[in-house]
């Protein structure tokens, strides 16, 4: 786990550009935690990719509020989809949550590579 410590404070200006890409990716796609500030936690930051997976869902519910008024008011969300959504992705996040230390550090990269590369291929198929 990552400490706050004087050597790590040179990160704040950069978290807050990578949160703003984020947040600007994540209205304009509709996502950014996991294809924006995980990579850039990992890749920028130095982090673990335990530890920025746990920072990126801290992150989401800053841009996704902030996006979901915008959405909101112009009638652009499904408010019958979106909470039953709201329902399974709050039970998925829990247990995932509860078993990612179980699962080796590789292989949780491995397997957000393929998530990346699969949605990838599946968009530009369409």
């Amino acid at each position: 786990m990552h400490a706050y410590t004087p050597a790590v404070q040179w990160r704040h200006p950069y978290s807050l550009v990578l949160g703003f890409a984020a947040g600007y990716v994540g209205g304009i796609f509709g996502v950014g935690g996991g294809i924006v500030v995980v990579p850039g936690l990992v890749l920028w930051m130095s982090l673990d990719q335990r530890t920025a997976s746990g920072t990126s869902m801290g992150t989401i519910v800053a841009s996704s509020f902030a996006a979901l008024l915008l959405f909101g008011a112009n009638g652009a969300v499904d408010w019958a989809v979106a909470s039953w959504i709201f329902i399974g992705s709050g039970a998925g996040a829990f247990l995932a949550a509860k078993y990612l230390d179980k699962i080796p550090e590789v292989w949780l990269s491995r397997a957000f590579i393929f998530a990346l590369l699969t949605a990838a291929v599946r968009m530009y198929s369409v």
